[in-house]
């Protein structure tokens, strides 16, 4: 029993150290167990540039809104650019200070984040 307790803790460290090793970004949404929508690094250096350079004008909300999270409906979402990538056109976005956040516009939960 001793030895099977001790496989079963190895294991589990084992596999804990190869996500924690993982450059996969995957979050798990509250209640609806989707993964957050990947973003190769050329793309996210356009949205920051875009940002930046269409000043974009920042929103604030009472609460944080973080990947897995609702929008409020009182916030602005914008229609992504087709530079940002051919995957993302589907998806809306507001900027929050230092943060891009890409929302699905039929549920209005977020799923990434671009910092």
């Amino acid at each position: 029993m001793k030895k099977l307790l001790l496989i079963a803790a190895a294991a589990s460290l084992s596999a804990t150290a190869a996500m924690a090793q993982s450059t996969v970004t995957t979050t798990t949404t509250t209640g609806t167990g989707s993964a957050a929508v990947q973003i190769e690094p050329e793309y996210r250096t356009k949205i920051r540039t875009y940002v930046t350079e269409h000043k974009v004008r920042p929103i604030t909300t009472q609460e944080k809104i973080i990947v897995g999270g609702r929008v409020p409906s009182d916030v602005e979402l914008e229609a992504v650019p087709s530079d940002w990538g051919p995957s993302l056109t589907k998806y809306r976005y507001f900027y929050s200070g230092d943060r891009v956040m890409l929302v699905d516009p039929g549920t209005r939960t977020v799923v990434q984040e671009v910092e």
